[in-house]
Parts: C-alpha cells; sequence; structure tokens
C-alpha cells in the first residue's frame, strides 16, 4: 500500500527523466516522427539561465552565464530548431511555453531573436496560440513583457514562493518583497491575459500565520492562477547541503497545504490538481497545460520531447558544475547531432497506459474511463486493480477513477505508488550529479 508519508516525489513528468538512458544507437529524430501526429503539438523551449539559483532548485539550469554563452546558446538553439523542423516537415503547434531557468534572464532583444527561431524556423503562430512564459521578479521588466506581449503571450508563471523576505531567504531565495512587488505591477501593467503565481509552504520557520499573510497578499493582485508547491529539499541543491528542520515536516507541510487550499476555494479559485488553482470564473484557453495527451516538441539543451513511445531529451544533471558540463557539451555540438535523439525512454503499451492513469488521475477532473477506452480498448479498472485499494483508504471515489481530496492531497504519494517496476528501477540506477 502507499507509504505513510504524503511527499513522496513530484511527478510532473512520467516517466521521470531520471529513468531516460543514452540511445545506442540514436535514433533519427525523421524516423522518430514519421507516423506522429502533428497538427497540433506543444512546442516548449528551454533557456538555462537565472540570474541565481534558488537553494530548492534541482532544475537545469545555471546561473549568472558570461554574455557570450546566452549568445552561444540562442546561435545553437536555432541550428536544433532547424534540424527539428526538418525532422517534422509540415508540423504545426497549438500551445507553446517558455520555461527554464528564466526565459527572461534574456534581455528584450535577445528575447526578439527566441520569437524569430520560433516562427520563422519552426514555424509556430506566435501570437496566434496559447503561450506561456515563466520570469521572476528581477526580470520582469516592462521592456522584456513588451517583447512578450508583442508575441501574443497568454500567460506569464512568477515565482514569489513568499512575500516574506525573511522565508525567502530561507528558502534560498534572496528576493526583495519591494522587487516582487514592482514585477507583480508591470506584469498587470502589461496586461497579460493570465497572471500565475507561486507559493511554496513548508519553508523552515514559516507559521501558519506568516502563510496566510503570503496567501492573503497573492490574492490581494487576484491572479488568474495559484499554484502551491510543498517544500522538497533535493540532493545537490542549496538546501540539500545545509541543515533544515524536519520535526513534524510531513505534519506540517499538510496542514499548511490544507491551509491554502480552503482559503483559495473560498476566494473563488477552482482546483485543478494538488498545486494548481485557477479563478473559476476564468474561461479556458486551448487545451490543459498537464495534459496526458503525447505530441511535445522540446527546444534546448533541458526540454523534453514525448511522442506515443519515445521521451527523449540531451543529458540531465543538477550540480553547478555538472550542468556546465552538459550545456558546454550541447554548445559544442555540430548541427548534425540535432538530428537525432540523445537519451530518452522508450514506452510500451503498459507504459503508455500507466501515463495515461497517471496524469490523468492526479488532476482534479479525474480519470475520463471513456477516453481511456477510446485509446487502449481497455478499462482502467482491468488494467489497474490496484485503484481499488485507492477507493477502499477513501482516497479515489468508487471505481477509482477520480480522486477524493483526501486522496488529492496525497497525489505525492500516489503518482510514486502507481510508477511502474521498471521506471522505479531505472529512477533507482540514475546517479544524481
Amino acid at each position: 500500500m502507499i507509504d505513510d508519508s504524503p511527499y513522496q516525489g513530484y511527478l510532473y513528468a512520467y516517466p521521470h527523466k531520471t529513468s531516460y538512458r543514452p540511445f545506442q544507437p540514436r535514433p533519427a529524430l525523421a524516423d522518430v516522427w514519421r507516423d506522429e501526429p502533428s497538427d497540433a503539438l506543444f512546442l516548449y523551449v528551454h533557456v538555462p539561465f537565472c540570474e541565481m539559483r534558488c537553494g530548492f532548485c534541482n532544475l537545469f539550469t545555471r546561473a549568472n552565464a558570461p554574455a557570450e554563452q546566452v549568445t552561444a546558446y540562442l546561435r545553437q538553439l536555432r541550428h536544433q530548431a532547424v534540424a527539428v523542423s526538418r525532422a517534422l516537415g509540415d508540423a504545426t503547434y497549438a500551445m507553446a511555453a517558455f520555461g527554464g531557468g528564466t526565459p527572461t534572464h534574456l534581455e528584450a532583444g535577445e528575447l526578439a531573436e527566441l520569437f524569430d527561431i520560433c516562427t520563422g524556423v519552426l514555424g509556430a503562430r506566435l501570437p496566434g496560440v496559447p503561450l506561456t512564459v515563466e520570469t521572476s521578479p528581477a526580470t520582469a521588466t516592462p521592456d522584456r513583457l513588451a517583447v512578450l506581449t508583442a508575441h501574443g503571450v497568454t500567460r506569464v508563471s512568477i515565482g514569489v514562493q513568499s512575500f516574506l523576505d525573511s522565508e525567502a531567504h530561507a528558502a534560498g531565495r534572496p528576493q526583495r518583497r519591494s522587487e516582487v512587488d514592482r514585477a507583480l505591477g508591470a506584469i498587470r501593467d502589461a496586461r497579460v491575459p493570465v497572471l500565475n503565481l507561486d507559493l511554496i509552504y513548508g519553508i523552515d520557520g514559516q507559521t501558519p500565520e506568516s502563510w496566510q499573510l503570503s496567501l492573503d497578499t497573492a490574492l490581494g493582485w487576484r491572479p488568474e492562477e495559484i499554484f502551491l508547491y510543498p517544500l522538497y529539499v533535493r540532493p545537490l541543491t542549496g538546501l540539500g547541503r545545509r541543515a533544515v528542520s524536519r520535526d513534524d515536516w510531513d505534519a506540517q507541510r499538510l496542514a499548511l497545504y490544507r491551509q491554502g487550499r480552503e482559503a483559495l476555494l473560498a476566494a473563488g479559485y477552482r482546483q485543478e490538481s494538488m498545486r494548481q488553482f485557477r479563478l473559476a470564473t476564468l474561461p479556458v484557453d486551448g487545451p490543459d497545460y498537464s495534459c496526458q495527451d503525447d505530441g511535445m516538441v522540446g527546444l534546448g539543451c533541458g526540454a523534453r520531447s514525448y511522442t506515443r513511445e519515445l521521451h527523449y531529451s540531451f543529458d540531465y544533471a543538477v550540480s553547478v558544475g555538472q550542468v556546465r558540463a552538459v550545456l558546454d557539451d550541447y554548445l559544442a555540438r555540430p548541427a548534425d547531432d540535432f538530428r537525432y535523439a540523445e537519451v530518452g525512454f522508450a514506452l510500451d503499451q503498459t507504459e503508455q497506459r500507466r501515463r495515461w492513469l497517471i496524469k490523468s488521475l492526479l488532476r482534479a477532473e479525474g480519470l475520463d474511463g471513456y477516453a481511456y477506452r477510446r485509446r487502449f480498448g481497455t478499462a482502467p479498472a482491468a488494467d489497474f486493480p490496484q485503484l481499488e485499494q485507492l477507493v477502499e483508504a477513501g482516497w479515489a471515489e468508487p471505481g477509482g477513477l477520480r480522486l477524493t481530496p483526501a486522496g488529492l492531497e496525497r497525489s505525492d504519494a500516489i503518482g510514486p505508488w502507481l510508477t511502474s517496476t521498471e521506471v522505479r528501477s531505472a529512477m533507482a540506477g540514475y546517479q544524481v550529479r
């Protein structure tokens, strides 16, 4: 049965990138995509640069990169885009996202070049499709936001984490409240349709009162979306290298989560997942960002790409030295290298079913049994009889296709529990570096 701790791990993707392995031989992208639907793809562009590395961050990013490396990255990104475009042929993108790192670490002129790569080389319609861009308090400046809005950005996501400087610093994020307020004001002035604001609970020293202050302050900006993230302390991160008080940490995080959930529901937000809350009055803008469907084209050294049968990327690292080594390797590659998939995971029919299950079940609306049967020809309960255990525990409704509130708050335990033995084994064999 599921481990007692509700905080096992965040399955933002399945299979997890630590289960990826180098391909031998490397498959050609033209072969990988030959039989894939390409009329409504998701374009994801990874910018691996930040002005700082937050203490909780284990993403693939480099802080304070020299200007010449940023220039070289954009040049190499264009080479990769050319190779990807030739491999996919006449592809159409239904939505796009720029993540990182911090895409707005790029200067305004560099952002314009990034858009030119996406539109001029890949043929993405920007503006024209839903587009999300991640930013930070230090880089959400009017000149950068002007470039984003000129290209039709529909959603800007900003990681605030806490409106108290002392808590932000405890999480390894040396920001100032005045800087946060300035950034939020600039985003609102830019009239971006959707502002998403991230907060973190479980920070060392955080109390219900200080958490409520951050919640109330966030609500004062009336963001269209709010994400509530539990703090995790991961190997090779800033917090992972220093002591963090963990007495009754699970109980503290669960209590703060429930406090945040109730505050947002009372304020008119609809819960979409354990983390995501969206204004109930906000119309749906295109497909769900956490959709279980395949068809994602990743551009950049930390981006994943998804087809129905193959997930692939470049190498993954966390530590500063290893991230720089992977980035240097990406920048040194000849253009011909981008015609191939480098590392990844091949999904057989069982893993495809499992991915659909996990990515659906961890959403508030649950799994659409009819859509599942149409896709795979079988019933979810027949493929995954263990779902009945969730019903017995009170964590899923009868049938096991939709989590109860008690189950939704245990998403970070249910996801790992549903992970296959093969993926678990591959993840366990990965050496964090």
